[in-house]
């Protein structure tokens, strides 16, 4: 099957021979062939070609390789990724498989097993017409809103996208990394009156503020060195339809007034542009953080938080609504099961009750990732370990997280502290055992300090250098406050026990 268009192909490899076997057979195959020998040359190849494939085979150690792998996934997600290794532990392939490799080659091999690879990759990447895209979103949507009326808040997510699908307010999608802000805002463009027409997407974290500008704007040839024709922005592409901004909290200050002036005029001007240009744009916007604390830090405008905010949409995490795990569970075993051709063992009680019990602090996308690799590996032991392995070091509230407007609470005013006066007892002396004020004082610092490193890490989804950040302390200082806790709930559970 060769390509109907030269597709590139970037071949990292730090063998010569077998870089030469497999530029060679891409050739033959009609790709165009990119090559690098290392994993710090290959990043730079990255940036400087636009590739569909990469073939990882790095014969140094396989950290390594998992880490090139790594970053190339960070850097261009969307890019099909083929890891060749002489190494066959399933710990590997497991780690691969994790880190986004689409597919796994051990050497030594055939080159009826590299073609058969490339096939995969091709026929997972192939682009349908824009009428199939806009029918498989609106599928997908509907096969997500039958699993999301599971629960009652759940419920309450769908009766809002009821009510405002069918409007052209903005609506502002609130919730943890992987909670399904993208299914939320495909479905209420599935029940749109706009959903015939385009729904763009673009993720405002993804792309450097510096390129976001042309990607949402677009520009006109002699805008910039090297603009030799024009380039429609996403505005122009969403034109009558929908367009979707993911993580809106991340783009820079300079770029969100453009987008006000879009937002309440309904006109832009593209990069070297001398005229207006007027679009009829839906805009659906999601975020992860706590929009009113980065308004507050003068990191996002005010008047574009009001004009976002028209109608907001909170999505519970998964822990919150425990009833949809197993749901979940089935849908995407049976999604993969058919994608990748097997048929793996049904999970046992075991494994279910501890993916009941665990918090799951990736949300959907964690359960979703975690049973595509079962799939592709079918090794149940190993799902169980990694689901012990990532039990957070300080144990939440209840488990529960607050909306996001919620995660910086307000401080109650402290009411007057009474003493209560009890008939038949004397008043306590001060041999009594009772704790002095200076230590009352110290307890209450430490509960009050934990309560906000508690709160401040769900915000941030335990991402530890972010919440540091936000605390204004040292990495290092939060890793000791946090080794501190821990030894603290150990010490707790023990006595407990005893």
């Amino acid at each position: 099957m060769i390509p109907t268009q030269k597709l590139r192909v970037l071949i990292v490899d730090d063998d010569i021979a077998t870089g030469r076997f497999l530029a060679a057979h891409m050739i033959r195959r009609g790709f165009e062939v990119s090559n690098a020998s290392s994993g710090e040359e290959a990043l730079r190849v990255l940036r400087v070609c636009d590739p569909a494939l990469v073939l990882l085979d790095l014969s140094g150690p396989g950290a390594s390789a998992l880490d090139i792998l790594g970053r190339i996934k960070h850097n261009k997600p969307e890019v099909s990724v083929l890891m060749i290794s002489s190494r066959h532990d399933p710990e590997i392939i497991f780690t691969a498989s994790k880190l986004g490799a689409d597919e796994y080659l051990p050497k030594p091999f055939e080159a009826a097993d590299l073609e058969l690879r490339v096939n995969k990759m091709l026929e997972k990447q192939r682009t349908p017409s824009e009428g199939t895209q806009l029918r498989d979103q609106v599928r997908r949507a509907r096969d997500f809103a039958g699993l999301f009326g599971t629960s009652p808040r759940m419920e309450e997510v769908k009766n809002t996208i009821e009510q405002v699908a069918d409007t052209t307010a903005t609506v502002l999608i609130r919730g943890e990394s992987g909670t399904g802000k993208e299914v939320v805002a495909r479905m209420i463009y599935a029940q749109s009156g706009r959903n015939d027409k385009p729904f763009v997407k673009v993720n405002c974290a993804a792309i450097p503020h510096e390129l976001l500008e042309s990607e949402l704007f677009g520009y006109e040839p002699g805008a910039f060195t090297g603009a030799n024709r024009q380039k429609l922005g996403k505005f122009d592409l969403a034109n009558t339809g929908t367009l979707f901004l993911d993580e809106v909290s991340e783009m820079h200050p300079a770029l969100q007034a453009k987008l006000l002036h879009v937002l309440q005029d309904g006109e832009f001007s593209r990069l070297g542009g001398k005229r207006d240009i007027s679009v009829d744009v839906r805009v659906l916007a999601a975020t992860n953080k706590a929009l009113e604390l980065a308004v507050q830090e003068g990191t996002f405008r005010e008047d574009l938080f009001y004009r976002l905010n028209v109608i907001t949409i909170h999505i519970p995490p998964l822990r919150d609504r425990r009833e949809e795990i197993l749901v979940f569970l089935e849908f995407f075993l049976r999604k993969y099961s058919e994608f990748y051709g097997k048929q793996p063992p049904r999970f046992t009680d075991h494994a279910t009750t501890r993916m009941l019990e665990y918090s799951w602090p990736g949300n959907i996308r964690e359960l979703e990732n975690l049973v595509k690799r079962y799939v592709i590996v079918g090794n149940e032991a190993q799902i169980i370990r990694e689901l012990s392995t990532h039990k957070p070091i300080v144990s939440s509230v209840s488990g529960m997280s607050a909306p996001p407007e919620q995660a910086v609470p307000p401080r109650p005013q402290a009411s007057a502290p009474t003493i209560p006066i009890t008939a038949g007892k004397a008043t306590p002396t001060v041999d009594d055992e009772s704790p002095s004020l200076l230590e009352i004082g110290r307890r209450a610092a430490m509960i009050a300090e934990r309560e906000a490193i508690e709160r401040v890490l769900t915000q941030t989804r335990w991402n530890r250098r972010q919440a540091a950040k936000i605390l204004k302390i040292s990495y290092k200082a939060l890793l000791n406050k946090l080794k501190i806790i821990e030894e603290q709930n150990a010490a707790q559970n023990k006595n407990i026990s005893a």
